[in-house]
């Protein structure tokens, strides 16, 4: 059941090439992403899981088309942002999808998830610490992708200096590059933590955070 916590969150057709009207496109994201929940439901269905943990991912998902919406129709300004909204808001519904077990927080500018922040160098704040007296590591997104990162500014996470080693407590600092970032650009990022037990990995999740550049 790999869908769900793995899903890179991008799309792979070419449908932002079909219209120039940024407000046509907004509308038919929007409806994407309502059309798309009930497919994440239908996975939370599959997991028949306790009430409580049931209850909670649906609600992680039906709070993200509502935020994700918002975004849409209020924050992009552009065919490619929409793309970027759109594509974070289906990464966080498979991200609770999947649930949460892991203590494990990504923060900008003290928050988490949905924040704005000036361009420039951008402090990433992860924290994390594992079950049952085990360990975490930055983790990977994909393969080989350590970080899934989409943006309206060709902003990237620097991983030339990454902490790679076990933490009984995570609390580390990525950098993440927006330079040319001008107001009203956007960033979409995951970061990814595995749980690991004498040296196997256990379980990994990621979180995502979408930026709005003011």
């Amino acid at each position: 059941m790999a869908m769900p916590m793995d899903y890179d969150g991008m799309r792979a057709d070419d449908s932002s090439e079909r219209t120039d009207n940024v407000d046509e496109y907004r509308r038919t994201c929007i409806d994407f992403v309502e059309d798309i929940s009930h497919d994440y439901e239908a996975w939370v269905d599959y997991y028949k899981l306790p009430k409580d943990e049931d209850d909670q991912r649906r609600k992680g998902i039906h709070a993200t088309i509502t935020r994700t919406n918002e975004w849409i129709a209020k924050v992009a300004q552009s065919i490619k942002a929409v793309d970027v909204v759109m594509n974070d808001g289906i990464q966080k519904m498979a991200e609770s999808t999947a649930g949460k077990p892991l203590e494990f927080g990504v923060f900008v500018n003290s928050q988490s998830s949905y924040t704005e922040v000036n361009p420039g160098i951008i402090d990433i704040n992860v924290k994390a610490h594992g079950r049952k007296g085990r360990k975490v590591i930055l983790g990977f997104h994909f393969k080989d992708d350590r970080f899934r990162i989409e943006s309206t500014c060709g902003a990237y996470i620097e991983e030339s200096s990454l902490p790679t080693g076990e933490f009984e407590m995570m609390d580390i600092h990525l950098k993440l590059h927006a330079e040319n970032a001008r107001r009203r650009d956007i960033v979409s990022f995951t970061v990814t933590v595995s749980e690991i037990e004498n040296g196997v990995e256990i379980d990994k999740r990621g979180l995502s955070t979408i930026i709005h550049l003011v």
